[in-house]
């Protein structure tokens, strides 16, 4: 009686034992084809099974018999197949192992138990690794918002340009790493100055992908000379013929030409938030738009507006993130930000939109914001 006693003492010590070095081996990588691959190889070699695989999608793996593939085998022990299912921390099947002995021999009890325990100790390391392969992914795509971030922050304007009896500044921030907003100021051969602020449908990767494509078209047709209206209606048409996508992602856009010798500007506002113009008056004038938002309907007839802009004069031209800035459930809207425009005594356009985004800040308590925001002063020195 010791004699068995010590035997099965020492029997269960090497199973224990078995375990401990399995556990290790397939802890020891967080590869999921290394765990995968290296549960096979205890299964079939140690356990001197005739096969083993892993079935149900998305972790199919290891040499399939051929009749498996179409008819999954059920578990038989008198035909000596097994199956082992792996569930993750909630209790759901990840997959299942299919064991098949040799012969059509039955499962030992020892066999029997150290499957089991090894299905457990699989169903760990897969989920392991597949967190590990989740993070890596995760890593990859902050990396890529963060090359396309700076980007995008490359091709807004880094320095507004110097124009004699004018102060011009702007400013842009997104709500996610990249935005939908979208800011340009061309210099033309003939000495104007073009300037559009545009707002992409949507927030995020899709909307910036757009305003991309918008600004190269746009820059595409600058120096063409082209009136402003013909210009949008060219813009319009194009965008919409990219296709359904694009439409969904149609673009509201303020297009403006300053000529700097006759203080005039000429502005056509295709679908955009009215622009804000303080010109000689303390009660700021609304430029509405004229037409539809570029991309939305295959034909939109846009109309210019033209002004003489007076000593002093100064325009704001924004997007909506500025409106859409939130108290708890109340939103700053247009009135408020107008009201901050016209209550701003700076002179200069940087200190007028410093004066705007502390009134917004104030307003928000500095919360989060929900939308890109973009603003654009130009202002005429006096």
């Amino acid at each position: 009686m010791e004699i068995e006693s010590s035997l099965h003492l020492q029997q269960q010590i090497a199973r224990l034992q078995a375990l401990l070095d399995t556990t290790h081996r397939i802890h020891s990588t967080i590869e999921l084809d290394s765990v995968l691959r290296s549960v096979l190889q205890i299964t079939v070699r140690e356990l001197e099974m005739a096969g083993a695989f892993f079935t149900t999608f998305p972790f199919s793996y290891g040499d399939i018999p051929p009749r498996f593939l179409l008819h999954p085998p059920s578990s038989d022990p008198r035909r000596g197949c097994y199956r082992f299912p792996l569930l993750d921390r909630h209790g759901s099947t990840l997959t299942e192992m299919v064991v098949i002995t040799r012969d059509g021999a039955p499962l030992s009890l020892y066999e029997q138990d150290f499957l089991e325990h090894l299905a457990i100790q699989a169903a760990v390391a897969i989920e392991n690794a597949r967190y590990h392969e989740q993070t890596l992914d995760m890593e990859r795509v902050k990396q890529d918002l963060s090359c396309a971030r700076d980007i995008q922050r490359s091709l807004l304007p880094q320095v507004f340009p110097d124009i004699p009896g004018y102060s011009i500044d702007g400013r842009s921030q997104t709500c996610y790493e990249v935005g939908g907003d979208y800011l340009d100021l061309i210099k033309l051969p003939s000495g104007e100055l073009m300037v559009v602020v545009a707002d992409v449908a949507g927030k995020g990767l899709a909307s910036a992908l757009v305003g991309s494509s918008f600004r190269a078209a746009l820059r595409a047709m600058a120096n063409s000379e082209m009136p402003l209206v013909d210009m949008a209606t060219n813009m319009n048409l194009l965008h919409y013929k990219e296709g359904e996508e694009s439409r969904r992602r149609y673009v509201t856009a303020m297009f403006l030409r300053l000529d700097p010798k006759t203080h005039t500007v000429e502005v056509v506002n295709a679908g955009h938030n009215p622009a804000f113009l303080l010109n000689g008056s303390d009660v700021p004038e609304l430029i509405e738009a004229s037409g539809t938002p570029v991309g939305m309907l295959p034909f939109s007839s846009y109309t210019a507006e033209n002004y003489v802009l007076s000593d002093k004069a100064k325009l704001l031209i924004y997007t909506d993130g500025m409106t859409e800035v939130f108290q708890g459930d109340e939103e700053f809207g247009q009135d408020r930000l107008m009201e901050a425009f016209r209550a701003s005594r700076h002179t200069d356009a940087t200190g007028t939109l410093n004066s705007i985004w502390r009134t917004l800040d104030a307003f928000s308590n500095q919360e989060n914001q929900s939308d890109d925001m973009t603003a654009l002063v130009i202002g005429r020195k006096p």
